[in-house]
């Protein structure tokens, strides 16, 4: 019994960690064109699991419906509603380093008139004061986002380590 219930508890983690990962990937290419967002909304809304990190690209994916749509007056519902559940997650859950990457990366890329910009250096200050308690993959995760963003100085990037 205790071997099928460990059977069953690693095929989840499995499955779940490969979900995480195609939506890490598919995010970090959402901004490079209208297409890659759009395969990361589809992406987002087809997860079903309802764990913190997967609900955080859920946020951002609704955030991102504004860039794509058509109908200028969704878009400030889109961030809106976005940006409302994004902060509740992160408010429910504050030591989550891919949170904060996601808020991060989300108000970097935001423009600024939207007004939502207000933890870009409590993000990046959280996310450099934490990077050695993160695993592996969310290492490589936070190097590759602080490799490219505006935010992350050279001297900040060279703490990444």
């Amino acid at each position: 019994m205790k071997l099928l219930l460990s059977l069953f508890t690693g095929l989840f983690l499995f499955f779940q960690s490969a979900d995480i990962e195609a939506l890490r990937n598919s995010y970090a290419k959402a901004n490079q064109s209208g297409a890659n967002t759009q395969s990361f909304i589809n992406l987002a809304e087809k997860q079903s699991s309802s764990d913190v990190i997967t609900t955080g690209y859920k946020a951002a994916a609704k955030i991102m419906e504004a860039k794509i749509t058509t109908d200028k007056g969704k878009r400030k519902s889109f961030i809106k509603s976005g940006a409302t559940s994004l902060e509740n997650i992160i408010k429910n859950n504050p030591n989550n380093a891919e949170l904060r990457l996601i808020r991060l990366s989300v108000q970097e890329n935001l423009p600024k008139i939207v007004g939502y910009r207000g933890s870009l250096k409590d993000d990046k200050t959280f996310l450099i004061n934490n990077y050695s308690k993160q695993n592996t993959g969310l290492k490589n995760y936070i190097k590759r986002f602080a490799s490219q963003s505006k935010t992350f100085t050279p001297a900040d990037r060279a703490l990444l380590k």
